[in-house]
């Protein structure tokens, strides 16, 4: 499935200036704690958090992460932005939940991004 199909499932709205929305997503991972991004989730995955620090770009640039959905209305600042577009990285905002976000992709055949290697299990 595509970034921009993803866009109309969740009714969100891309903001920035990347346009990078034609990248395939298989895989997702959802969290509002970085260190768990880090430690748990698959390069390549789409980032799915309430957080819209500058940190989020920053974490999702480290793992390859191919876009980030904000969930729960969550508008971030204008520098995380900035840096997003500085890395082509997109972001989209949904009014949706993280738990509806969640069910909805993964009804739509994105599945878990989860690294169990990667967590000592």
């Amino acid at each position: 499935m595509f970034l921009s199909e993803i866009l109309g499932l969740l009714e969100a709205e891309k903001v920035g200036k990347s346009e990078h929305l034609s990248v395939e997503i298989g895989c997702a991972f959802a969290s509002d704690l970085m260190s768990d991004v880090l430690a748990l989730a698959s390069p390549g995955s789409l980032l799915i958090t309430g957080l819209t620090n500058i940190q989020i770009v920053r974490t999702a640039s480290m793992l390859d992460m191919p876009g980030v959905v904000f969930v729960r209305g969550k508008r971030p600042a204008k520098e995380t932005v900035e840096l997003a577009d500085k890395m082509g990285l997109p972001i989209i905002l949904t009014n949706k939940t993280m738990f509806e976000t969640c069910g909805i992709l993964y009804a739509a055949g994105i599945k878990s991004c989860f690294c169990p290697k990667r967590s000592g299990q």
